[in-house]
């Protein structure tokens, strides 16, 4: 077995519009990486983050913390060191968090001989997830460690669905430089809705799922409707109506928040939409002078890798 690995974990997006906490897809070639190394004291070091000022205590940090909870399940006293280069600011709604807690264990269960399955590691991956938002969520862990498309069907007992990516559908994320935290966008959020708006989103994800299926863009589209989230939290978002509006306009199938947000993401067919859509996204952020980024992929059919 080897006594280092460099991987590459890529950025998600949860919830996708209609699936709050059980939709989620991974981005193509948008993320971070991490390098990990056997270390012989039994401790979890986390010897430098690049890009961001986060937290290197192993005790709060996802990437350590996930790890923490495979070592335990391994009844393994490994140490192991860790290198984190981040790309995307935390709280993005890209899924950043998920992104450390999914390329800790993927690391240590290869440098351990690869006694978990991915499955499994999407388990040790949630205990990392809980640390920022006090929940043990899989939307965003789940297709950074399976790749693609993925719905989370039950928590209790975890049962995780990997769906079909359409082949040539696009997705374009706009990310304004304004942060919110996973823990306040989820309280605002309403504790009751009513049945008939609950019929409606039900239809959706199923709608969802069925063009994914189908290869059916229009459906794809038609379903990326919430009534219950996107209502609430889009007042945290700045210009998100306008930048809906527009980028539905010129053709994109859907838009959305991605994960709690701020990022804006939308659905496209074909590279040349989704490019006009990125351009447009960062245009109505720049009239305005807020700072934002952009960003243009397919749906990343690979999770977590070794590079």
């Amino acid at each position: 077995m080897p006594d280092k690995i460099k991987i590459f974990s890529p950025s998600t997006v949860a919830n996708v519009g209609c699936g709050y906490d059980v939709l989620g897809f991974a981005l193509a070639g948008i993320g971070e990486e991490m390098e990990v190394s056997k270390r012989d004291d039994g401790q979890l070091v986390i010897d430098e983050i690049i890009g961001f000022d986060l937290p290197k205590d192993p005790t709060v940090n996802t990437a350590t913390v996930a790890a923490q909870a495979l070592l335990n399940a391994a009844g393994s006293k490994q140490g192991f060191s860790f290198t984190i280069k981040k790309t995307i600011n935390p709280g993005s709604g890209m899924g950043t968090s998920a992104s450390s807690s999914a390329g800790g264990v993927f690391a240590v269960n290869e440098l351990l001989g690869r006694p978990f399955t991915p499955m499994q590691l999407v388990e040790f991956a949630m205990e990392g997830e809980k640390v920022v938002s006090k929940k043990a969520h899989a939307d965003n862990v789940a297709p950074n460690l399976l790749g693609g498309f993925t719905l989370v069907r039950s928590y209790e007992p975890l049962d995780i669905l990997q769906l079909p990516v359409p082949e040539v559908l696009y997705v374009t994320v706009i990310h304004p430089q304004v942060e919110i935290k996973t823990t306040d966008a989820k309280k605002i959020l309403k504790k009751q809705v009513d049945l008939s708006i609950a019929v409606e989103q039900w239809g959706n994800v199923g709608g969802l799922v069925s063009g994914l299926y189908e290869s059916d863009y229009d459906l794809i589209g038609r379903s990326m409707v919430d009534k219950i989230v996107e209502p609430v939290r889009k007042i945290l978002i700045p210009l998100y109506d306008e930048v809906k509006e527009a980028v539905l306009d010129a053709g994109a199938l859907g838009c959305s928040i991605a994960g709690s947000g701020p990022s804006i993401f939308a659905f496209s067919k074909g590279e040349s939409t989704a490019l006009e859509i990125k351009a447009l996204m960062q245009a109505k952020y720049d009239e305005v002078g807020i700072l934002a980024y952009s960003y243009m992929s397919k749906i990343g059919k690979e999770g977590v890798r070794a590079i």
